[in-house]
């Protein structure tokens, strides 16, 4: 049985009827009908604006089962798209998305550093120029942009409370600021929240009623979704277990507190630890005092964990102890939400993901609470260096398309794909 209309927290039964047809691949009218809850009538209406629109298409007949064969409808994946672009001092990573959330294109460039944030802006929308044209695209097909960044943010001030190394954005007005630069809509987000976002609608996690993203980038925080929403908190932050302490009398965290799991896991304490011990700096090419020129903490933390991958015991020791840490601060955060999967992900993940998910598993099997009624699967993300980017255009095609009620949930269910015959649809 299908969910009721009044039970589907979309905003419109346009977004919903074109969600759905998202989530199942194919879908006939019937399927919509029952997977909605709407009547003939309101489905046949919605479709039939969605098709003018050029969203969604026709595209082949179900197999029958003894009547006349049911018409499939698809999305229409070249309709629209959306940039995500994904703000870091490290580096900043852009992504062109079609309306199936599907990445079309993608580039890296250099982070904003410490470069003044208005010169910042003025390269990325040049930047985002290049990428929509390199592609292609025509830009009036382009719905927004998702722009990403470490928290905490706030929605009218932006960074309000910077890491150190983004201090300077302190209440830089960041999606006013790039909105008017680019010309294009713009939706502001967490980076870990939008890799979440992004996990979900690639179908990663499409099982999973309540996950988190654990994110590792130059910090650590996590996104969490239930039911397919994102759970943001009051403020947006939700997810910060990078700030859960594990050690109430251990070193002051930038944030203000101590003993986090950032200032004991995260990949700047990794380096630190590296630098600390001649055998690991040398092994991992970090020797020569406080630094490597421009170097920067993810590459500098990539680098160590390459040493410990290849067998470098000092480097494998320190990467372990940040992986005993972080699966600490995952079980607490799985404890307290009941999560049944959880993802690992983010660019320092992308490079180290194999060395820490089996310790994070382990971590979960031994000591989670709720083990004996159901496990928590942990995963490495398949595209964790650009997740954040991919979630952010979906931050974008949600908002744009298929807008959601606040404080409701989806239901879970809502459409399983319909097995579409090997003809074309007659009409």
């Amino acid at each position: 049985m299908g969910a009721p209309a009044r039970a589907i927290p979309h905003a419109s039964s346009r977004a919903a009827v074109l969600d759905v047809i998202r989530a199942a691949g194919t879908i006939s009218r019937v399927g919509l009908i029952q997977a909605t809850g709407f009547t003939g009538a309101t489905i046949s209406t919605v479709v039939r604006k969605l098709i003018e629109d050029g969203l969604v298409v026709e595209t082949g007949r179900a197999e029958s089962t003894g009547g006349k064969p049911r018409v499939l409808l698809q999305l229409k994946a070249s309709s629209r798209y959306a940039v995500g672009v994904h703000l870091d001092h490290s580096g900043i990573a852009y992504v062109l998305t079609d309306l199936s959330g599907a990445v079309v294109a993608r580039m890296t460039r250099a982070g904003a550093g410490t470069d003044d944030p208005p010169a910042v802006v003025e390269r990325m929308a040049a930047e985002v120029s290049t990428l929509i044209e390199g592609a292609g695209i025509d830009r009036a097909r382009v719905l927004g942009i998702g722009l990403v960044s470490p928290g905490p943010l706030t929605p009218a001030s932006g960074m309000r409370l910077a890491p150190p190394v983004m201090r300077h954005w302190a209440d830089f007005p960041l999606d006013e600021r790039v909105q008017r630069a680019t010309g294009l809509p713009v939706v502001l987000g967490n980076d870990a929240t939008a890799a979440a976002l992004g996990e979900y609608w690639s179908g990663a996690v499409s099982g999973s009623s309540t996950f988190a993203a654990v994110y590792v980038c130059t910090g650590i925080g996590s996104g969490i979704l239930i039911n397919g929403i994102p759970y943001n908190g009051s403020s947006g932050n939700a997810g910060e277990i990078g700030h859960i302490c594990l050690d109430a009398d251990g070193p002051e965290c930038w944030c203000g507190a101590r003993g986090c799991t950032e200032v004991l896991a995260g990949p700047a304490a990794v380096v630190a630890r590296a630098r600390e011990d001649a055998g690991v700096a040398r092994a991992a090419g970090l020797a020569g005092g406080n630094g490597r020129g421009h170097s920067s903490v993810a590459a500098d933390f990539a680098a160590v964990a390459r040493a410990a991958r290849r067998g470098e015991p000092g480097a494998r020791a320190i990467v372990d102890r940040s992986a005993r840490y972080l699966a600490v601060a995952t079980r607490t955060l799985a404890n307290v939400l009941d999560l049944d999967r959880v993802v690992l992900t983010g660019q320092s993940l992308a490079v180290a993901g194999s060395m820490y998910q089996p310790v994070v598993q382990e971590e979960l099997d031994r000591a989670f609470f709720s083990r004996a009624t159901h496990p928590v699967a942990v995963q490495v993300s398949t595209s964790a260096a650009t997740a954040p980017a991919i979630g952010a255009a979906t931050m974008v095609l949600q908002s744009e398309l298929v807008p959601l009620q606040p404080g409701t949930r989806i239901p879970g269910g809502l459409a399983r794909p319909e097995q579409a015959a090997a003809r074309p649809s007659g009409t």
